[in-house]
């Protein structure tokens, strides 16, 4: 049984994906700017859990989307570029220069855990289009 090949990342869909991933967080994320002062003086956020879980649950629906059409690459590209650089434009103004070091951090995970998920969705979709074939390789 001969397997398909991955299909090419066209350039563009890195770019829609990336465009799309910054639409989403900004969705989320960008308009809670604010921290949040405790009665014991200390601070959390700006974000609370209930706004990066939905960032998380939104995006998998374009890296089901692109992986499931074997497009593994462009959403392992485009998912984490675009969470880079939204990350960056969002934290930039950051007195500390500490802004780097989270910005990194968002690259480094999120590429890992998007190069998993993809690779599960790639693998689960390609195992049941090929569990559907009929005897003799007929659809």
């Amino acid at each position: 049984m001969r397997q398909q090949p991955m299909k090419l990342v066209p350039q563009l869909l890195v770019i829609l994906l990336a465009v799309v991933t910054s639409a989403a967080w900004a969705a989320w994320l960008g308009w809670d700017q604010h921290r949040d002062v405790q009665p014991d003086g200390t601070t959390t956020g700006p974000y609370e859990a209930w706004q990066v879980i939905g960032l998380v649950l939104t995006l998998l629906a374009p890296v089901y989307w692109a992986a499931s059409r074997r497009y593994v690459a462009g959403a392992v590209l485009g998912v984490p570029a675009g969470l880079t650089v939204a990350s960056y434009y969002d934290w930039s103004d950051d007195g500390s220069g500490l802004f780097m070091v989270g910005v990194g951090m968002v690259m480094v995970g999120s590429l890992i855990v998007t190069a998993a998920i993809s690779a599960v969705i790639a693998s689960a979709t390609r195992k049941g289009r090929q569990g559907g074939a009929a005897p003799g390789g007929c659809p």
